[in-house]
Protein backbone atom coordinates (compact mmCIF):
# COMPACT_ATOMS: atom_id res chain seq x y z
CA UNK A 1 0.00 0.00 0.00
CA UNK A 2 1.50 3.24 -0.95
CA UNK A 3 2.20 5.93 1.79
CA UNK A 4 -0.33 8.81 1.92
CA UNK A 5 1.27 12.58 2.94
CA UNK A 6 -1.63 14.19 4.47
CA UNK A 7 -1.81 17.91 4.12
CA UNK A 8 -3.73 19.65 6.52
CA UNK A 9 -3.62 23.84 5.90
CA UNK A 10 -6.10 26.35 5.61
CA UNK A 11 -4.35 28.37 3.38
CA UNK A 12 -5.70 27.16 -0.26
CA UNK A 13 -3.29 28.42 -2.22
CA UNK A 14 -0.11 26.74 0.01
CA UNK A 15 -2.11 23.68 0.01
CA UNK A 16 -3.06 23.62 -3.06
CA UNK A 17 1.14 24.31 -4.29
CA UNK A 18 1.96 21.52 -1.95
CA UNK A 19 -0.19 19.04 -3.46
CA UNK A 20 1.03 19.94 -6.88
CA UNK A 21 4.72 19.85 -6.07
CA UNK A 22 4.90 16.60 -3.69
CA UNK A 23 2.12 14.74 -6.63
CA UNK A 24 4.98 15.38 -9.35
CA UNK A 25 7.65 13.86 -7.38
CA UNK A 26 5.33 10.68 -7.22
CA UNK A 27 4.10 10.92 -3.55
CA UNK A 28 0.32 10.18 -3.35
CA UNK A 29 -0.99 13.30 -1.60
CA UNK A 30 -5.03 14.18 0.14
CA UNK A 31 -5.58 17.79 1.40
CA UNK A 32 -7.70 19.06 4.29
CA UNK A 33 -8.80 22.52 5.04
CA UNK A 34 -9.16 22.45 8.38
CA UNK A 35 -7.96 19.82 11.03
CA UNK A 36 -11.77 18.87 11.30
CA UNK A 37 -12.10 17.89 8.17
CA UNK A 38 -9.12 15.81 8.24
CA UNK A 39 -10.01 14.12 11.76
CA UNK A 40 -13.40 13.58 10.39
CA UNK A 41 -11.81 11.48 7.18
CA UNK A 42 -9.51 10.27 9.66
CA UNK A 43 -6.91 6.79 8.01
CA UNK A 44 -7.63 3.43 10.05
CA UNK A 45 -4.90 1.85 8.82
CA UNK A 46 -3.00 3.60 5.47
CA UNK A 47 0.69 4.00 6.13
CA UNK A 48 1.61 7.66 5.91
CA UNK A 49 2.57 11.02 7.52
CA UNK A 50 0.93 14.60 7.71
CA UNK A 51 2.37 17.82 7.30
CA UNK A 52 -0.12 19.82 9.72
CA UNK A 53 -0.20 23.90 10.01
CA UNK A 54 0.22 25.21 13.25
CA UNK A 55 -1.89 27.97 13.06
CA UNK A 56 -5.46 27.56 12.01
CA UNK A 57 -8.80 28.96 12.53
CA UNK A 58 -10.78 26.82 14.89
CA UNK A 59 -8.99 23.69 16.41
CA UNK A 60 -4.97 24.72 16.64
CA UNK A 61 -2.51 22.27 15.10
CA UNK A 62 -1.67 21.52 18.63
CA UNK A 63 -4.80 20.59 19.12
CA UNK A 64 -5.23 18.28 16.48
CA UNK A 65 -1.80 16.70 17.29
CA UNK A 66 -3.51 15.56 20.44
CA UNK A 67 -5.94 14.15 18.85
CA UNK A 68 -4.13 12.40 16.47
CA UNK A 69 -1.47 10.95 19.55
CA UNK A 70 -4.88 9.19 20.83
CA UNK A 71 -6.14 7.94 17.06
CA UNK A 72 -3.47 7.30 15.11
CA UNK A 73 -0.35 7.67 16.90
CA UNK A 74 1.57 5.95 13.98
CA UNK A 75 1.09 8.87 11.74
CA UNK A 76 4.65 10.81 12.09
CA UNK A 77 3.41 14.95 12.68
CA UNK A 78 5.51 17.51 10.68
CA UNK A 79 4.63 20.99 11.35
CA UNK A 80 4.51 24.18 8.95
CA UNK A 81 4.08 27.47 9.81
CA UNK A 82 4.32 30.86 8.41
CA UNK A 83 4.71 32.78 11.89
CA UNK A 84 8.14 31.46 13.30
CA UNK A 85 6.89 30.58 16.73
CA UNK A 86 9.58 28.97 18.15
CA UNK A 87 7.81 27.84 21.25
CA UNK A 88 4.99 26.26 19.49
CA UNK A 89 7.55 25.03 17.88
CA UNK A 90 9.48 23.48 20.43
CA UNK A 91 5.43 22.60 22.39
CA UNK A 92 5.19 20.67 19.52
CA UNK A 93 8.11 18.71 19.39
CA UNK A 94 8.05 17.55 22.85
CA UNK A 95 4.35 16.24 22.16
CA UNK A 96 5.98 14.61 19.86
CA UNK A 97 5.92 15.81 16.31
CA UNK A 98 8.35 14.47 14.34
CA UNK A 99 9.75 17.76 12.92
CA UNK A 100 8.93 21.46 12.58
CA UNK A 101 9.44 23.23 9.32
CA UNK A 102 8.79 27.32 8.28
CA UNK A 103 6.55 28.06 5.58
CA UNK A 104 7.85 28.33 3.00
CA UNK A 105 10.39 25.61 3.02
CA UNK A 106 12.64 24.49 0.22
CA UNK A 107 11.77 21.60 -1.64
CA UNK A 108 14.71 19.19 -0.98
CA UNK A 109 14.23 20.14 2.85
CA UNK A 110 10.58 19.27 2.43
CA UNK A 111 10.83 15.84 0.65
CA UNK A 112 13.52 15.13 3.32
CA UNK A 113 11.80 15.69 6.07
CA UNK A 114 8.78 13.72 4.45
CA UNK A 115 11.17 10.98 3.53
CA UNK A 116 12.01 10.84 7.10
CA UNK A 117 8.80 11.05 8.17
CA UNK A 118 7.32 7.97 6.37
CA UNK A 119 10.69 6.09 7.43
CA UNK A 120 9.42 6.96 10.80
CA UNK A 121 6.05 5.54 10.24
CA UNK A 122 7.92 1.83 9.21
CA UNK A 123 9.75 2.46 12.40
CA UNK A 124 6.63 2.74 14.32
CA UNK A 125 4.19 0.33 12.69
CA UNK A 126 6.90 -2.39 13.01
CA UNK A 127 7.08 -1.57 16.83
CA UNK A 128 3.45 -1.51 16.86
CA UNK A 129 3.10 -4.81 15.36
CA UNK A 130 5.68 -6.51 17.81
CA UNK A 131 4.05 -5.17 20.94
CA UNK A 132 0.94 -6.14 19.83
CA UNK A 133 2.48 -9.95 18.93
CA UNK A 134 3.29 -10.12 22.70
CA UNK A 135 0.29 -9.14 24.30
CA UNK A 136 -1.26 -11.36 21.78
CA UNK A 137 1.23 -14.30 23.01
CA UNK A 138 0.98 -13.19 26.78
CA UNK A 139 -3.26 -13.26 26.89
CA UNK A 140 -2.76 -17.11 25.69
CA UNK A 141 -1.34 -18.05 29.04
CA UNK A 142 -3.82 -19.83 31.15
CA UNK A 143 -4.70 -18.48 34.49
CA UNK A 144 -2.16 -20.02 36.61
CA UNK A 145 0.18 -19.58 33.85
CA UNK A 146 -0.72 -15.82 34.10
CA UNK A 147 -0.23 -15.45 37.64
CA UNK A 148 3.11 -17.15 37.68
CA UNK A 149 4.15 -14.74 35.32
CA UNK A 150 3.62 -12.21 37.43
CA UNK A 151 5.25 -13.74 40.17
CA UNK A 152 8.34 -14.42 38.17
CA UNK A 153 8.26 -10.90 36.66
CA UNK A 154 8.43 -9.96 40.24
CA UNK A 155 11.78 -11.37 40.68
CA UNK A 156 9.89 -14.26 42.87
CA UNK A 157 11.93 -17.61 43.51
CA UNK A 158 9.74 -21.31 42.58
CA UNK A 159 9.85 -21.65 46.21
CA UNK A 160 7.99 -18.17 47.20
CA UNK A 161 5.71 -18.60 43.94
CA UNK A 162 5.20 -21.69 45.21
CA UNK A 163 4.16 -20.54 48.80
CA UNK A 164 2.28 -17.93 47.31
CA UNK A 165 -0.09 -19.91 44.98
CA UNK A 166 -0.56 -23.14 46.94
CA UNK A 167 1.39 -25.43 44.89
CA UNK A 168 4.54 -27.31 44.77
CA UNK A 169 7.67 -26.15 43.09
CA UNK A 170 7.70 -28.65 41.06
CA UNK A 171 4.71 -27.63 39.68
CA UNK A 172 5.88 -24.33 39.83
CA UNK A 173 8.64 -25.35 37.61
CA UNK A 174 6.22 -27.42 35.08
CA UNK A 175 3.77 -23.89 34.56
CA UNK A 176 7.16 -21.45 34.57
CA UNK A 177 8.91 -23.93 31.54
CA UNK A 178 4.89 -23.24 30.14
CA UNK A 179 5.19 -19.98 30.55
CA UNK A 180 8.84 -19.90 28.82
CA UNK A 181 8.10 -21.79 25.82
CA UNK A 182 5.01 -19.82 25.02
CA UNK A 183 6.45 -16.30 25.29
CA UNK A 184 9.20 -17.46 23.77
CA UNK A 185 11.50 -15.95 26.25
CA UNK A 186 15.00 -18.07 26.45
CA UNK A 187 15.58 -16.34 29.97
CA UNK A 188 14.32 -14.92 32.94
CA UNK A 189 15.83 -11.78 31.91
CA UNK A 190 13.57 -12.27 28.20
CA UNK A 191 10.46 -12.76 30.14
CA UNK A 192 10.80 -9.57 32.58
CA UNK A 193 11.70 -7.78 28.95
CA UNK A 194 8.25 -8.94 27.45
CA UNK A 195 6.58 -7.89 30.61
CA UNK A 196 8.54 -4.04 30.71
CA UNK A 197 7.48 -3.61 26.91
CA UNK A 198 3.75 -4.18 27.16
CA UNK A 199 3.62 -2.55 30.29
CA UNK A 200 3.22 -5.46 32.96
CA UNK A 201 4.67 -5.03 35.78
CA UNK A 202 3.26 -6.66 38.48
CA UNK A 203 1.51 -10.05 38.85
CA UNK A 204 -2.31 -10.07 38.96
CA UNK A 205 -3.98 -9.40 42.77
Amino acid sequence: MRPVVHVVDDDESYRTATVRLLSAYGLKVEAYESGGQFLACLPTCEPGCVLLDLQMPGQSGLQIQRQLCEQAPLLPIVFLTGEGDIKAGVDAMKAGAQDFLEKPSSVPVLLETIERALTQYEKRRAEHERLQKLKTLVASLSPREAEVFGLIIRGQLNKQIAYALGISERTVKVHRHQVMEKLGARSLAGGVSIAADIGRTAAPE
